[in-house]
C-alpha cells in the first residue's frame, strides 16, 4: 500500500517478531529500528516488551537514547508495551536503568512478583469456541503515580491493603491523599512522593488449597 504509514520496532531484544507481525496485519509498513538511519526513516515507533533493562543498555550502547527521546519531543508518535512502557517512564522504582523519560509516569516493575514466578496455562474463555486457550502469564509492571490517575480524569484512587506490607504506611496513606487531592501542583506532588521508603516489604500467601472466589474476590 503506496500510502501505509512506515511503523518501526525498536529491534534490540523482545517481541520484535511478534510487533512486527501485528503491524503488518492492520496495513503499516513494519520496519526493524537499531540505528539512527532506521530511526529518521520511521513515522512511529513501538517499544516492544522484553526486558527493559536490556534494551535501555542497548539502546545506550548504540547512540540511539538521544536521538529518541528528540524525536519524541519533536513530535514522533511512540507506543511501548509492558517493558516498553518501563523504558519510555520518567521514572522506575527500583534499581537505576536508561530511560528514555519520555512518558511522564513512575513505574513499578515486576509489580506482580518476580519474573520467576511466570507460568503458562490452559484456560476457558468465555466468548471463545474451541476448548482452552493457551496463556502465559508474566509478572507485569504498573503505573505508580496516584496523581497521575487524577490527572487522567479517574473520579478517585483505590489503595489495596499491600499497603499495610509497605515500609511506612501512615506516610504513604498521607501521601497519596495529597498527591490526589493536589494533583494539578507538580510541586506539592513532588515534594509528597519523596522519602516513601519500601513500596512493600513483603506479602502474604494465600493458603494452598484456598480459592480468592471463594473469599469474596
Amino acid at each position: 500500500m503506496a500510502d501505509a504509514p512506515r511503523v518501526g520496532v525498536l529491534a534490540y531484544q523482545g517481541d520484535v517478531r511478534e510487533h512486527l507481525a501485528a503491524l503488518e496485519a492492520v496495513g503499516a509498513v513494519p520496519v526493524e529500528v537499531r540505528t539512527l538511519a532506521e530511526l529518521e526513516a520511521v513515522e512511529g515507533l513501538v517499544v516492544p516488551g522484553g526486558e527493559s533493562t536490556v534494551i535501555g543498555k542497548l539502546a545506550a550502547r548504540y547512540g540511539l537514547l538521544e536521538p529518541l527521546r528528540q524525536r519524541a519531543a519533536a513530535g514522533l508518535p511512540v507506543f511501548g508495551t509492558c517493558a516498553g512502557m518501563i523504558f519510555l517512564a520518567r521514572e522506575v522504582e527500583g534499581p537505576p536503568q536508561d530511560l528514555l523519560g519520555v512518558l511522564d509516569v513512575r513505574v513499578r516493575r515486576n509489580a506482580f512478583g518476580r519474573q520467576v514466578a511466570s507460568f503458562e496455562a490452559e484456560m476457558d474463555v468465555k466468548g471463545v469456541d474451541g476448548g482452552p486457550v493457551a496463556g502465559a502469564f508474566i509478572r507485569a509492571p504498573w503505573v505508580a503515580d496516584a496523581a497521575l490517575m487524577m490527572q487522567l480524569g479517574a473520579d478517585g484512587v483505590f489503595v489495596g491493603s499491600g499497603i499495610f506490607k509497605s515500609g511506612d504506611p501512615a506516610r504513604r496513606a498521607r501521601a497519596i491523599v495529597e498527591a490526589t487531592t493536589f494533583f494539578r501542583d507538580p510541586e506539592i506532588v513532588a515534594k509528597v512522593s519523596r522519602g516513601l521508603g519500601e513500596p512493600m516489604v513483603g506479602i502474604a500467601a494465600v493458603p494452598e488449597g484456598e480459592r480468592l472466589a471463594d473469599r469474596g474476590w
